[in-house]
């Protein structure tokens, strides 16, 4: 493929798939300067495998799978873990929620934050409402495990709220 048609398919790819990987960037970032080191990371993964996608996923798989292990491997690499993550008042905004609501994302937020790796994957993809198969696909595991997992994070996240 020529590399301007590249260039042109690509760019169309990320315009289409920028809320995914906004999404995926914010699960795992500290504060808008993470979120913007993420984005900027993933994109640039994205096209450095972009020639190699041969479509044996779905494209939206695809950019899920390398925008969650480029989070993962953001996260290794800088040995921090964030405690929080911040509702934006951009995010906070666009959301158009009343205080109460807010106040409850910003809740679920901070706990899912406190879930390893793994878990805040999965509960990420659940709460887009991924199948089963999705999920399992994008993180590599079965999908029998991607139920039990899913179940023992639900009660995870339920014994956190009420401590």
């Amino acid at each position: 493929m020529e590399t301007k048609e590249l260039e042109k398919e690509f760019l169309s790819m990320i315009e289409e798939q920028k809320r995914t990987i906004y999404k995926v960037c914010y699960m795992y970032a500290n504060d808008q300067d993470d979120l913007n080191d993420l984005f900027q990371e993933t994109v640039l993964n994205l096209w450095k495998s972009f020639p190699r996608y041969r479509g044996d996923s779905s494209l939206n798989t695809w950019v899920y799978r390398i925008a969650m292990n480029t989070c993962i491997s953001f996260l290794r690499h800088s040995n921090t873990r964030p405690q929080t993550v911040p509702m934006t008042a951009q995010i906070a905004g666009s959301l158009e929620t009343d205080e109460e609501t807010e106040a409850r994302l910003k809740y679920l937020y901070n706990l899912i934050n406190q879930l390893g790796k793994l878990e805040r994957a999965l509960i990420l993809l659940w709460l887009e409402e991924r199948s089963y198969q999705e999920m399992a696909d994008i993180l590599g595991i079965s999908k029998a495990n991607v139920a039990v997992k899913l179940n023992r994070i639900r009660e995870k996240l339920k014994q956190m709220s009420n401590s």
